[in-house]
């Protein structure tokens, strides 16, 4: 009688979870904002290089604070552009287990 009791509460409750076409609402597609492109990995460089080949000693104070933000800003945004390939941890462990299998 227990397991009857059992079955019959655990088919309740699936029906009560089930979802239902009904209620599901349709969602149109509307158009991405366009943003603006990642400016060139090269042009960002070229900048840092001329940054770092200036004579600062002859700058003020405010000149020297307006460059070191333009700095951050420019490698911040050279590693937006993401020129590389990662991988994580777990990733490089699965993937010497599965070479490991395939070639013994």
């Amino acid at each position: 009688m227990k397991k009857i009791t059992i079955c019959f509460m655990a088919t309740c409750l699936s029906f009560t979870f089930l979802p239902l076409q009904s209620n599901a609402t349709v969602i149109t597609p509307t158009e991405m904002p366009v943003s603006k492109p990642p400016a060139d990995g090269e042009a960002i460089i070229s900048r840092l290089n001329e940054i770092k080949a200036m004579d600062i000693s002859s700058l003020s104070s405010s000149e020297k604070k307006d460059l070191r933000k333009e700095v951050r800003s420019l490698q911040h945004e050279l590693k937006k552009t993401g020129n590389g390939v990662y991988i994580s941890i777990g990733a490089a462990i699965i993937i010497v287990l599965l070479l490991i299998l395939i070639l013994k």
